[in-house]
């Protein structure tokens, strides 16, 4: 079957070498960037911030919804419900999607620079091994639910699979994923329901045991066998596949590039996503404070969760037409639309550096001010973290510095290759 994106780099000018083996490394400039998966990377790591920030409640009783705690004045309450109207399960399918979006620029720029489809897709090989790696040093040091490692495996396994499948049979993958994804949670939440003569219990508990721990060796021992249990959850779920496949299908037509394009599309995307995630985030978040009782917890949750797909999509393609706005608007973008993207475009540090702020200050073997903390102020918290990593992408901006975290994967990704280093103010 014809790969669309061979046949899009081969018109932009790229030809295969044979069976020559030509790497091109030099990153993209800055100035050719795209703004729309630059700001959306850059929101998602608020997003994600308030999404990591509840866990360390640790000392707070949660009851069979999410993490969050059951206890709280009103302004507790109102965090809740916020985190899981417009945050909990909406920011990962977010992230899968902005990866595989990445992951289809990467592909396209090298087999476009001359680089053969076969060596292209083993630079992705490698570079999917390679976040596997730094996943699980993440997971051991600092945080279990680790997500770069998990994305690291679900591209080691989907780019073989469909990278050089037609559009036609993207589209049917995800409609059986996405089939998948309800009837299992379905299947799970109806069997959560069944009367068993012991109270329900939160399958998250396990998340909390490391972050309660007040020894910090123990701590990893608890810590690495959670962040398994995330590895595998993220194949399991079948969501985030499906957004990663929905990522590799807007990254062929260049959707977040080109929004001028596609506006139809995205507003529909942005509409419709977010109407779901929220409708279905409220109404969970009523039966969590105890306003409402639609159904049992189970069903609420899945409804939600499922319809936290969609949201997720819903959000990039919102800052597409965000993107599309600001650039008609103004060339360059405005200073918080800039110092946003600042952190987008070094998102993997940006997440590292919020796990700094995390374990060794709120958990129970760091500093363990997570226990003086409520709903509202945790998240006031996770606000603060954010603000202090656009700060410092700023500054790294400013002074043409590229991300660490970033710079050592491509530096791993292609290490053996014969190529000019990166000129500065230039990002992967």
């Amino acid at each position: 079957m014809t790969n669309r994106l061979d046949q899009t780099a081969r018109a932009s000018g790229g030809e295969e070498q044979g069976h020559q083996r030509v790497v091109t490394v030099r990153p993209t400039p800055l100035k050719e960037r795209s703004l729309a998966p630059d700001l959306a990377r850059g929101v998602m790591l608020l997003l994600i911030a308030l999404a990591h920030a509840p866990y360390f409640l640790y000392t707070a009783p949660i009851g069979t919804i999410g993490i969050h705690p059951v206890i709280g004045n009103l302004a507790d309450r109102l965090a809740q419900g916020l985190t899981l109207m417009a945050v909990d399960a909406r920011v990962y399918t977010m992230f899968g999607f902005l990866f595989a979006y990445g992951i289809g620029q990467m592909y396209a720029r090298q087999t476009a620079k001359g680089t053969s489809p076969t060596d292209a897709r083993r630079l992705l090989r490698r570079r999917h091994w390679w976040m596997i790696a730094f996943g699980a040093v993440h997971a051991a040091l600092l945080w279990q639910g680790d997500i770069i490692g998990s994305y690291g495996l679900i591209g080691l396994i989907m780019v073989p699979l469909f990278f050089n499948r037609t559009d036609r049979t993207l589209k049917i993958w995800i409609g059986v994923l996405l089939a998948l994804t309800a009837v299992f949670g379905l299947l799970g939440a109806l069997a959560s329901t069944v009367t068993t003569g012991q109270p329900a219990t939160n399958p998250q508990e396990v998340q909390l045991l490391s972050i309660a721990e007040p020894h910090y060796l123990i701590s990893v021992l608890e810590r690495f066998p959670a962040w398994i249990a995330v590895l595998i959850g993220s194949l399991v779920g079948v969501s985030l596949p499906a957004a990663f496949l929905m990522g590799v299908l807007a990254s062929r037509h260049r959707i977040l590039d080109n929004p001028g394009e596609h506006l139809v599309l995205l507003r529909r995307l942005a509409v419709g996503g977010i109407t779901a995630g929220w409708a279905t985030g409220a109404a969970l978040a009523l039966q969590h404070t105890g306003v409402i009782d639609i159904a049992p917890d189970g069903v609420v949750q899945h409804i939600s969760l499922f319809a936290g797909t969609f949201a997720g999509i819903g959000y990039a393609a919102l800052f597409g037409l965000i993107a599309h706005r600001v650039s008609r608007r103004s060339a360059p973008p405005s200073g918080p639309v800039r110092w946003v993207s600042a952190l987008g475009r070094r998102s993997m540090s940006g997440y590292l550096v919020q796990s700094l702020a995390w374990g060794p200050v709120l958990a129970a073997w760091g500093l363990g001010l997570g226990a003086q903390l409520s709903s509202w102020s945790v998240l006031a918290y996770a606000v603060a973290v954010w603000a202090a990593t656009v700060v410092l992408a700023v500054a790294m901006e400013r002074r043409g510095l590229r991300g660490p975290a970033e710079l050592a994967l491509r530096k791993l990704t292609y290490r053996g290759s014969a190529a000019p280093k990166p000129a500065p103010m230039e990002n992967t």
